[in-house]
């Protein structure tokens, strides 16, 4: 079910509202692209806070979406550009994710299919992923068991 700024998830009402509607644009798109609830809601609430990072409040910011989006053109909304890279992404910067293997835990990179590195622990992995953040100022999203968003580090 598509969300708008006054229907959304619950887990998204403590969200500054350009955050939240940032996140409820990126869940969308997720959804239209075939995401469960489930996934769609954690994935889109950590890109739109990325999002907010990479993205500073404007003096003009006081404007409503649709007349910001008239007026500043300069970056493509996640919609116009999903099939072709990942959503909300930076080509500046390249997440990592800390991930389930069949034999423990791995630290990979975001569009690469190979793992960076490998750990017999969450913890163990956790703890690389937070020093491999911090050192190349990038975001790390820890993940559970499942495969499911648990959180996200950023330095």
């Amino acid at each position: 079910m598509p969300w708008n700024k006054h229907d959304y998830p619950v887990s998204m009402k403590n969200l500054k509202p350009r955050i939240r509607h940032k996140a409820i644009e990126i869940a969308n798109a997720l959804l239209e692209d075939g995401y469960e609830e489930g996934r769609a809601i954690p994935i889109a609430t950590a890109k739109a806070e990325e999002w907010g990072e990479n993205h500073p409040e404007s003096p003009n910011s006081n404007l409503d979406s649709s007349s910001s989006k008239k007026t500043d053109n300069r970056h493509s909304s996640s919609t116009e550009r999903r099939h072709s890279e990942p959503v909300a992404s930076s080509k500046s910067h390249d997440n990592i994710h800390v991930v389930p293997t069949d034999s423990g835990w791995a630290i990979k990179e975001e569009g690469k299919s190979s793992y960076q590195s490998t750990f017999d622990t969450k913890a163990e992995a956790v703890d690389a992923a937070k020093a491999l953040s911090h050192k190349q100022n990038i975001r790390a999203i820890i993940h559970n068991q499942d495969g499911q968003i648990a959180s996200s580090i950023k330095s």
